[in-house]
């Protein structure tokens, strides 16, 4: 039993259960946010609230990379041969029952605490499946991916108190689509670590399809994209705020990460060091979600920036074989 909860730990990745749980976190704090403003207050149980929905949300990653990796078996083999579900290490019946009654148990809690929170759930976890068969339809995979992530941030801010009225307006809308575009962003970028694997094992994505000099191209430009997209949202007056200096330290960071992602890819497209270049491209997609955050609470995104760069790093270490 512990060689299994170690090898399921180890398949969790858990580098990445910040993309999640920090996209969640801007719908939980900016829930928290418009109680306060509307005279109200957070009481105990409304933190204690929102820490399970965090914890949920943190692992919903890795819960769902089992299903993941489950599915990518084949180019796995070729991509990533020391995993441990390919090695044999995770027994795959266990791994897939343990995450389904995870996943059923995280449905059942939400749906005490808000039930239409259950809808982006269930959005998530089915795109989750969708995602590894749209590898093959080009950036719609990264399109397909970033919306995956997107219904985190829409969980957690139903999750974390009663459905709003009216629900959409145009700054939430606005903070979904930035969201999904940074995760489409990102994950774009994980292709190129694959590049060599994916077109023996025939998986026709974006870059297989366009070739390593394009794909390097298009990754220089979509690294201005969140900016010129958010730019774009501001002069058509769909998403005003006040811009404060909370905001413009961690927007500026972000945009320098994600400069420095683009260019790390651009130069080493693959190898060991396009695997370890994932290190900034996870950070700049989890500290650029942390922008939205300082929009309404500074000093908690002053926190959570530092706790990303740090941690991400950290856990990045203990997954140091790129065959892995």
């Amino acid at each position: 039993m512990w060689r299994f909860l170690v090898a399921y730990v180890k398949t969790m990745r858990l580098y990445y259960a910040f993309i999640t749980g920090i996209a969640g976190w801007i719908g939980v704090s900016f829930r928290h946010f418009l109680i306060e403003r509307d005279g109200g207050r957070i009481t105990p149980d409304m933190w204690w609230q929102s820490v399970v929905i965090l914890v949920m949300l943190f692992a919903s990653w890795g819960i769902n990379q089992v299903f993941n990796d489950w599915l990518g078996l084949e180019e796995d083999r070729i991509n990533a041969p020391h995993r441990p579900m390919v090695t044999g290490e995770l027994n795959i019946r266990w791994a897939i029952t343990l995450s389904s009654l995870l996943m059923a148990g995280a449905a059942v809690i939400t749906w005490f605490m808000n039930p239409h929170a259950v809808i982006p759930m269930t959005i998530g976890f089915l795109l989750n499946f969708l995602y590894n068969y749209s590898k093959a339809w080009g950036l719609w995979a990264n399109v397909v991916f970033g919306v995956m992530i997107a219904n985190c941030t829409v969980y957690g801010f139903l999750a974390a108190g009663p459905t709003p009225d009216p629900l959409i307006t145009s700054n939430r809308l606005c903070v979904v689509v930035l969201v999904a575009l940074m995760n489409g962003l990102m994950t774009y970028y994980t292709y190129f670590k694959d590049y060599k694997g994916d077109r023996a094992a025939g998986k026709d994505t974006f870059i297989v399809r366009h070739g390593l000099r394009t794909a390097r191209v298009v990754g220089i430009v979509g690294a201005f994209l969140p900016t010129v997209t958010f730019l774009f949202m501001r002069a058509m007056g769909w998403f005003p705020f006040e811009i404060t200096h909370y905001f413009l330290y961690c927007a500026s960071m972000t945009v320098f990460l994600q400069i420095w992602t683009a260019m790390r890819f651009y130069f080493h497209p693959y190898g060991p060091k396009a695997y370890f270049s994932n290190i900034t491209n996870f950070r700049a997609c989890a500290c650029g979600q942390v922008t939205f955050i300082s929009i309404f609470n500074g000093p908690l995104a002053l926190y959570l920036f530092s706790f990303c760069y740090v941690f991400i790093g950290f856990l990045f270490g203990f997954h140091d074989d790129e065959k892995a």
